[in-house]
């Protein structure tokens, strides 16, 4: 290919994002153009205070999806964490390099005792858009005033920095790349705090009939990250699991084996569930791990 068009939200993350992408593409096909097509989604246009609100993830991927449909562009770069368990026809997605840090991350206000976990104390005003962080915060920590924020990261910061907050939950990879892991105060175990299914891995999205960008993407596939996330994104999908289900689910892999963990918290905070299996095959995997927590009783822990 001579050129190469990427779809990306106008967020500093995201374009921070896509040229990552752009710059290993480029690397890996000499004398290939690659040209960012930024698109404001709807996601970004409605700041109601819950992603739920919003009308969940797709009010970020949907406009992306329209481009490539419409020939606008040829791939669209997302976080994979932020894209629906079940892609819609006619599209294709793979996972991109290597992971990010998959935990998640408390920032505190200068001048509070909200440095880590077990540090904050009751009635700590926590600020978080995740229903999985809240849920699991709440059930880990009871005491605490856990808000909804949304917004960019940037905004989020500003927000906490003028007191709207004490601390904040957000996702490490995240703050990584836009080169402010020095705010973090608090990497959280992913046992401790099971991440969302995908977290710290980018997304890429096409038109499946393009065959020439399966073979173009591949190369900068990382071929156990792509295991890990067919797993995770299997539990989701068995689950029927969506922004407004309190899921977290971790793949690790070692080998040929995978380890896939995953909690699944009562959104009041009043219970969690979880799971940890070892298999060989993501899917199957996923598949086992969805049951385990159905035969526990996930639906109605949900349904409390």
């Amino acid at each position: 290919m001579k050129q190469l068009r990427i779809a990306t939200r106008r967020s500093r993350l995201a374009l921070v994002q896509a040229h990552a992408v752009a710059e290993q593409l480029g690397r890996l096909n000499p004398g290939m153009r690659v040209d960012l097509v930024e698109i404001i989604t709807r996601g970004d246009r409605d700041q109601s205070p819950s992603l739920a609100a919003v009308g969940g993830k797709g009010a970020f991927i949907e406009a992306l999806e329209e481009a490539l449909e419409e020939g606008r562009a040829d791939i669209a770069v997302h976080s994979m964490k932020d894209v629906p368990a079940v892609v819609p026809a006619p599209f294709a997605l793979s996972s991109f390099g290597p992971r990010a840090d998959v935990r998640d991350a408390l920032v505190a206000r200068q001048g509070t005792s909200a440095a880590s976990l077990v540090q904050m104390p009751a009635g700590t005003r926590v600020g978080t858009a995740s229903i999985r962080r809240r849920a699991m915060l709440t059930s880990l920590h009871t005491s605490l005033d856990v808000l909804p924020v949304r917004g960019n990261v940037e905004t989020r910061l500003r927000r906490l920095d003028a007191g709207d907050f004490d601390a904040l939950l957000l996702a490490s990879a995240g703050l990584d790349r836009l080169g402010l892991a020095g705010r973090i105060g608090q990497r959280i175990a992913a046992d401790i705090l099971v991440p969302a299914p995908g977290q710290g891995a980018l997304a890429v999205q096409y038109v499946a009939e393009r065959r020439e960008l399966g073979a173009l993407l591949a190369a900068g596939t990382d071929a156990d990250v792509e295991r890990c996330i067919a797993a995770e994104r299997q539990l989701t999908r068995r689950l029927g699991a969506d922004c407004g289900m309190p899921l977290g689910a971790h793949c690790t892999a070692s080998g040929s084996s995978l380890r896939l963990q995953a909690a699944v918290a009562d959104a009041s905070g009043a219970g969690m569930l979880r799971v940890e299996l070892v298999g060989g095959e993501p899917l199957a995997l996923g598949d086992e791990v969805a049951e385990r927590l159905q035969a526990l009783g996930v639906a109605d822990l949900l349904n409390a």
